[in-house]
């Protein structure tokens, strides 16, 4: 069972997880990461390091309608290793739902 990202992460794009994933198996956009579900190990390390809580395992119900965002962007995405600052109003944006429809961006991370 992969692990992938929800929309939690959006705007907040904390990398926590990055830092601890064994198989280096996330991806950076614009304002989110994803999970590429196909090389994910399933062991579960990002989840607890997410401070937006924002990683589900895929047997969540609602990890249903994140599981082929996460495989697309995946592939499409750069690959990302290293822990890097969250953006400036991360905190601000913390918890807040509905953030996909307005805020989801489908270009690269840099």
């Amino acid at each position: 069972m992969p692990y992938v990202v929800t929309e939690a992460c959006i705007r907040c794009k904390y990398t926590d997880c990055v830092e601890v994933c064994p198989v280096d198996c996330f991806y950076e956009g614009e304002n989110m990461l994803v999970i590429n579900p196909d090389e994910c190990i399933d062991c579960g390390v990002c989840e607890p390091e997410c401070p937006a809580e924002a990683i589900i395992p895929d047997n969540n119900p609602e990890a249903a309608k994140w599981l082929e965002l996460n495989r697309e962007y995946g592939t499409k995405w750069p690959n990302i290793t290293r822990k890097k600052d969250a953006p400036p109003d991360a905190d601000e944006w913390k918890g807040k739902s509905g953030k996909f429809a307005e805020n989801f961006s489908d270009k690269p991370g840099k």
